[in-house]
């Protein structure tokens, strides 16, 4: 049982690492959209989201009597800087956004379902209940994203064949 609650602390400070990672694309992403008004708020209803679901790690991880790992909450806001710069340059930044956070947020609801049964292996209900919180959160991103997705193109493709600003 003690390797089990091992992996499972190493896999919070890697979920809280992907929130800091998750935060600092969304702030970035948000912050350059211009032409797309329903993304943009959306995105910000997820950075509101992301910001509770670190803070509900940064608990359970105090629970098991540990903290976030410094070094991997920094690479990952590093990470997600260079793929947030790398966006800027892109002449279809809006669209290479949303598929990249389309993908990560599938990353994050595989991430939470493995947190998820090995929670249910240690017993810890309290821990099971917040981790179903943030899946749900997730999934809903990725849902919206998914159904979003041909409006989103369609608005770019129609931006850009007008000969209007469709990058941001």
């Amino acid at each position: 049982m003690e390797e089990i609650r091992k992996n499972f602390v190493d896999w919070l400070r890697d979920a809280h690492a992907a929130e800091e990672q998750a935060l600092t694309m969304l702030k970035g992403q948000a912050g350059r959209i211009e032409n797309y008004p329903a993304l943009r708020e959306r995105i910000e209803q997820h950075i509101r989201e992301t910001e509770g679901q670190a803070e509900a790690i940064a608990r359970l991880l105090e629970r098991y009597d540990t903290s976030a790992s410094t070094l991997k909450d920094m690479t990952s806001k590093m990470t997600a800087t260079f793929q947030d710069l790398s966006g800027v340059f892109a002449s279809d930044e809006v669209m290479k956004g949303a598929m990249f956070s389309y993908a990560f947020e599938h990353m994050e609801i595989a991430s939470y379902r493995i947190l998820i049964t090995t929670a249910e292996l240690l017993d810890d209900a309290e821990a099971v209940s917040v981790l179903r919180g943030i899946l749900k959160e997730e999934e809903a991103m990725a849902d919206w994203l998914l159904d979003n997705l041909d409006p989103l193109t369609r608005s770019f493709l129609g931006r850009s064949e007008a000969d209007l600003d469709a990058k941001r």
